[in-house]
């Protein structure tokens, strides 16, 4: 909030942008003053700074390839104390990141020049009734034998699946068998509707 104000402080002002967003003068003046002498701020506001530089030179020593947990695992050796959530919200801050091993599977390609059909549900999943409004999608799992794909049916007021089928495929037909399925067990009526990616 207070990036904002600083963008908008000379356009507006602070008194009224103050009073639109609800928070005490009290708390952009602290701002104000933590900015200008950085030994106002908090003490895990300078353990923060003092952390990003320690993340960053491991990050680096590690031809960047260390990941949150792994630069925690590596700050735990040399006896520093702090949760692995906190590295993983400071390298998040500094813009680290590990390499993810193994390929990155996709599995929706989009088609720009296929016409996009009309969202009848306007991104509002809510139903009435049973098999008013049905969802579908698909994803992916790593096993043992390789990448094992997965289609499901959901019918939204009940939050029940009512068809699914695994493939080693990502193909159209598995995730229409899903639906298939949910059309023979499901029995929907007339004013179903089916939204899917």
């Amino acid at each position: 909030m207070t990036a904002f104000m600083e963008a908008h402080v000379d356009s507006y002002g602070v008194e009224p942008m103050c009073r639109v967003l609800r928070i005490d003068p009290s708390t952009w003046h602290a701002h104000v003053r933590r900015k200008a002498d950085p030994d106002l701020r908090s003490t895990r506001a300078k353990e923060d700074e003092r952390l990003s530089k320690e993340i960053v030179r491991g990050h680096a020593k590690n031809f960047g390839v260390y990941g949150a947990k792994k630069v925690w695992l590596q700050f735990n050796r040399k006896g520093f104390k702090l949760g692995r959530d906190r590295v993983a919200r400071l390298m998040a801050r500094l813009g680290l990141e590990g390499v993810v091993r193994g390929k990155v599977v996709s599995t929706t390609t989009l088609d720009k020049a296929a016409a996009c059909p009309f969202d009848l549900v306007n991104r509002q999943f809510h139903a009435l009734a049973p098999n008013m409004l049905w969802v579908s999608d698909f994803t992916y799992v790593s096993a043992l034998a390789g990448m094992v794909y997965v289609a499901f049916v959901i019918d939204v007021f009940a939050r029940r699946i009512v068809g699914w089928r695994v493939s080693r495929n990502p193909t159209a037909v598995f995730v229409l068998d899903a639906l298939e399925q949910g059309l023979h067990a499901g029995r929907p009526t007339e004013n179903l509707i089916h939204h899917s990616d």
